[in-house]
């Protein structure tokens, strides 16, 4: 995915404000993209941004939906107003007092299956142009602003094939003194829809033709984002069966794919890896269990089955028969996890592409627990 971005603070002698976005790497090839707004401006403004900004990336690490990641930010902007009221009853900073209010659109795009998925809490719609060049304001469920508490949150799943642009923004570029939001709107998708030779050089356009010349009166953020998707040469997915026979298909699967790919040099931590979440699987998941390889910046091992127990890294003790598992592919790969789906999880380990430092200078294995 290609992104660029702008950002401009209302309060120009400070250089921040309430508004932000972030483009967040998560498992599976797939990106996380957020815009969010707190009501306000200045230093009290920011300060509470930058705390949802990191609740938002703290909550995207354990890859919750769209939906249930703003349910748990709408409880993170209650509890800062608690504490901000609690404050400000103390001091006589009167700046400082009232609720916490915020919008806040997050999405998440996959490659693999070309598809977006979006929730959003009382934030201004975002703006998709597929390759035909024609941009149109993208329909989503509302969704309440942040800090109301008990409402739900909708998340809704939309197509983007390769090529597509979708913008995310905040409510200031588009509302100005001299036109309202609608005609906010019909500009920035017109100025989306110009021929440009960069996303840069969009944005750029984005913000001549709906910004004043000096500062805007809000602070503004904008999010673009070019898609590209990753095509069949790029993901290759088994079916495994729970049969603990299948291991040994699965690492001879890896490495004919591995040799197809020219990263033979990677056979035998994959191997390892992809033996070691399989076993897993098999044993404590639940059918249907499916293994899948993505080649892309890094080489990603996906194992996912209908079991929803998530699997938990542990130190084993030298005379213990198992529970290195894990421990072996932490140590292997650059990153490992696991997420939840609506049925079911997927375990995830994600290898640096090149030769891999931990053997290129030879595994210490006197150094694991029961390794022999």
């Amino acid at each position: 995915m290609e992104v660029a971005c702008r950002y401009l603070p209302a309060a120009a002698q400070l250089g921040v404000g309430g508004d932000w976005y972030d483009v967040i790497p998560l498992s599976g090839a797939r990106v996380a993209l957020v815009v969010g707004d707190v009501v306000g401006h200045g230093i009290h403004a920011a300060a509470t941004m930058g705390r949802l900004r990191t609740a938002v990336r703290t909550l995207a690490d354990i890859d919750l939906p769209p939906d249930e990641l703003l349910t748990h930010l709408d409880d993170v902007v209650i509890r800062l107003s608690a504490e901000v009221s609690s404050e400000a009853s103390a001091q006589t900073d009167t700046e400082s007092a009232g609720d916490i209010g915020a919008t806040c659109l997050y999405a998440v795009y996959d490659p693999v299956a070309g598809r977006c998925t979006l929730a959003r809490a009382g934030h201004v719609l975002p703006v998709v142009m597929a390759r035909d060049g024609i941009a149109d304001i993208l329909e989503l469920p509302a969704g309440p602003p942040l800090g109301l508490g008990g409402l739900p949150f909708e998340a809704a799943e939309i197509d983007l094939p390769e090529g597509s642009l979708i913008a995310l923004y905040t409510d200031g570029l588009v509302e100005a003194l001299d036109h309202d939001i609608e005609a906010g709107l019909t500009r920035l998708c017109h100025a989306l829809a110009q021929p440009s030779a960069s996303l840069e050089a969009t944005c750029d356009t984005a913000l001549d033709a709906l910004l004043p010349a000096g500062r805007p009166h809000d602070d503004v953020a904008l999010l673009l984002a070019r898609t590209h998707t990753l095509g069949e040469r790029q993901v290759v997915t088994w079916d495994v069966d729970a049969d603990p026979a299948e291991v040994a298909r699965a690492r001879a699967h890896v490495s004919e794919q591995l040799t197809t790919w020219g990263l033979e040099e990677l056979d035998f931590t994959t191997e390892l890896v992809v033996s070691e979440l399989v076993t897993n699987a098999i044993r404590y998941g639940r059918p249907p269990i499916q293994l899948r390889l993505i080649h892309d910046r890094t080489l990603m091992c996906e194992v996912a089955d209908a079991g929803s127990t998530t699997p938990h890294l542990r130190r084993a003790r030298v005379f213990d028969e198992g529970g290195r598992g894990l421990f072996l592919v932490a140590q292997l790969a650059e990153h490992w996890g696991t997420r939840h789906a609506r049925r079911g999880k997927t375990v995830w380990a994600e290898c640096a592409l090149g030769a891999p430092e931990l053997f290129s200078t030879g595994l210490d294995l006197e150094g694991i627990p029961g390794v022999v």
